[in-house]
């Protein structure tokens, strides 16, 4: 029981220094940091989404060529 106490501890005061040296040493306001947040965020949707419709294109021409039927047999 001790040993889970003392890693609780361990872990709370751990994360407590972590927030208030990453509130120290952030190089931007909470507001610019929000805003590239979210600009970095929505850019990785749109590479999401690009590379998925790029290899829906993909499938969809496999599948049509596998529906094609097959005059070798």
């Amino acid at each position: 029981m001790r040993r889970m106490f003392g890693f609780l501890i361990g872990v709370f005061t751990g994360s407590l220094l972590g927030a208030v040296l990453a509130l120290l040493l952030a190089p931007d306001s909470g507001e610019d940091l929000r805003g590239q947040l979210r600009e970095r965020g929505q850019l990785f949707l749109s590479d999401v989404r690009q590379t998925a419709d790029a290899r829906r294109i993909e499938l969809r021409g496999r599948l049509a060529a596998l529906q094609e039927p097959n005059e070798d047999f």
